[in-house]
């Protein structure tokens, strides 16, 4: 048997009935732009975005065992390392030729941030190299619902949700001079860059590497406050903190604070994250620490 080096997703591991069942994905399992579409959306609006385990005081695991037991087999969520990870297993698995990419997360902001985010570059078999492959994000909480073509300009409306891919500005690096991507979405307020990256490939230890940041750096906006997020054809959910907020496709947005102790029941009834009793005082006392120390 070969030597694992860490490039692949170790998708001989994965429990695909089970993935399928918890995303309620019936389709057809060809390796096909069709297959891609229907399971990415399948996934997105399926398992939630949430950072719940560092409140909790667990560490965030990456490997397919922990990330399964978590995403698939129990009512919980993840964030952009878990589910990216989870998915390119589901799709190395079905024939799909999957490259990681690691992204900076902007959200309009003017500087540059670091990366922090994690996506993927995903060809059918067979393509021809010269086809450009799809985007896939399942893990960033607020879509797309379907993959993007990487095409420079190409913009998709999905059940009235915008997103747009842009050739960026040169991200200068040691060597060579690397072309970056950028993805918009629309808002209230027009196109918005949410997030920039590159199409250096990244591995398993990448991943591993920027989720000990993420999850343990008090630089880290996840090590400060829950933050949850449920997306679908008509809304997304965000819970930041205590503040929850529904916004619709056509931009109308509702918002309204939460006491500590709501949390548990908003997470299930919301987001269909199910914490257990311990874990639901743990994640109040938590809250109320950051909110009325």
């Amino acid at each position: 048997m070969s030597e694992d080096l860490g490039y692949g997703w170790e998708s001989e591991l994965l429990d695909l009935p089970a993935y399928l069942k918890r995303t309620g994905y019936d389709g057809t399992l060809e390796p096909t732009a069709a297959t891609l579409r229907a399971l990415h959306r399948a996934h997105v609006t399926s398992i939630p975005f949430e950072n719940l385990e560092i409140m909790l005081g667990r560490p965030v695991e990456l490997s397919l065992d922990a990330v399964q037991a978590k995403l698939v087999q129990r009512p919980r969520g993840g964030y952009c390392f878990e589910h990216n990870r989870l998915f390119a297993a589901v799709l190395e698995k079905l024939g799909f030729e999957v490259t990681a990419l690691l992204g900076r997360v902007m959200l309009g902001a003017a500087s540059l941030r670091p990366t922090t985010h994690s996506l993927l570059h995903v060809r059918a078999p067979g393509e021809p190299r010269d086809e450009p492959g799809w985007m896939c994000d399942v893990g960033f909480g607020a879509g797309p619902l379907e993959p993007l073509r990487f095409v420079d300009g190409a913009e998709a409306v999905q059940d009235g949700w915008g997103f747009r891919l842009r050739r960026g500005r040169t991200i200068r690096t040691w060597s060579p001079h690397t072309a970056g991507w950028e993805l918009h979405q629309t808002s209230e307020n027009g196109w918005v860059r949410r997030h920039m990256f590159a199409m250096n490939e990244a591995l398993r230890i990448d991943f591993d590497a920027l989720n000990h940041f993420v999850s343990t750096s008090p630089r880290s906006p996840f090590t400060a406050r829950p933050l949850t997020q449920k997306f679908s054809s008509d809304a997304l959910r965000v819970l930041d903190g205590t503040t929850l907020t529904v916004t619709r496709p056509g931009g109308s947005r509702h918002t309204r604070a939460l006491k500590p102790e709501e949390l548990p029941e908003v997470l299930a009834r919301d987001f269909e994250i199910v914490l257990d009793g311990e874990d639901s005082a743990r994640l109040v006392a938590f809250v109320r620490a950051r909110t009325e120390g």
